[in-house]
């Protein structure tokens, strides 16, 4: 069975809304969708089949206040706007399909970080609630955002534990693999500064995080390498931007060409793409 497995970055992953957009387009729908972050907050909407519906959010409300600004700490702790990115735009202004979505009958994982273990989980995505509080979870950037609970356990960005979830792809018997990164070939993450100063802050309430944050950069560098070596051993097709795009990115215009530019790599391996069923 195959896998589509989304790497997370923030704003980066419009790139990745262009190649599921492509994806829709010719109607290649994988069977079990895997990532964390805006990675597979996008990729839900793919699940729906909603074509461009995460380039229509970004184009309308990037720049809007109640999306991203700081007057967002006073109610939610958080850059975000929590209940109006994932409850007025779902909910109402950008209707998230969610009758489509619920007849999927492929497996949707959403990864994210437990704050007390340190350690990767995986959410059901078929099992969201109306809040879409996994959602907000994996999201989780620390500091940016607050830590979200779930059932008594207190999570993180999914990134943090596991960037790409290639492994978890492959132990759920998934053996080909769509892999849709959203930094350039040849980036490599290092240790920064905000990481540090983030373990710093959060290792009384959270020792476990401690850890991972100071060895986040190993471990994606890591993936990115083991899932450079699938590639070439035919098992896997990456597909990743050949331009880089900041994570907090203002300019429209250059969301919506990081968007069609995944579309276009997208279309150009498409052969590529569907030999992996």
């Amino acid at each position: 069975m195959p896998s589509i497995v989304l790497e997370g970055g923030t704003l980066r992953p419009i790139f990745s809304s262009g190649v599921m957009d492509a994806l829709l387009d010719e109607d290649v729908m994988f069977p079990y969708c895997i990532g964390v972050s805006a990675g597979i907050s996008n990729g839900i909407s793919y699940i729906s089949r909603q074509k461009r519906r995460n380039l229509e959010i970004m184009e309308k409300y990037r720049l809007d206040p109640r999306y991203i600004g700081y007057r967002n700490f006073l109610k939610h702790r958080s850059l975000f706007g929590l209940d109006f990115v994932f409850g007025e735009i779902p909910a109402k202004l950008i209707p998230f399909d969610t009758a489509t979505y619920r007849q999927h009958s492929g497996r949707v994982l959403v990864g994210v970080t437990n704050a007390r273990t340190g350690l990767p989980e995986y959410m059901d995505g078929m099992q969201a609630d109306e809040h879409w509080t996994m959602l907000r979870a994996t999201c989780a950037i620390p500091l940016v955002f607050p830590a979200i609970e779930i059932d008594g356990e207190k999570y993180y960005d999914g990134g943090l534990a596991d960037p790409i979830p290639i492994r978890k792809a492959i132990a759920d018997g998934n053996d080909k693999h769509l892999i849709v990164l959203t930094q350039p070939k040849g980036y490599r993450k290092t240790l920064s500064k905000q990481n540090v100063a983030v373990a710093r802050l959060l290792r009384r309430k959270y020792p476990q995080l401690k850890q991972v944050l100071l060895t986040r950069h190993e471990r994606y560098n890591e993936t990115v390498a083991f899932c450079e070596q699938l590639e070439r051993e035919g098992s896997a097709v990456i597909i990743r931007p050949e331009v880089k795009l900041d994570s907090f990115e203002k300019d429209i215009g250059k969301l919506r060409d990081a968007c069609r530019h995944g579309y276009e790599l997208a279309m150009r391996r498409m052969e590529e793409i569907r030999e992996l069923f």
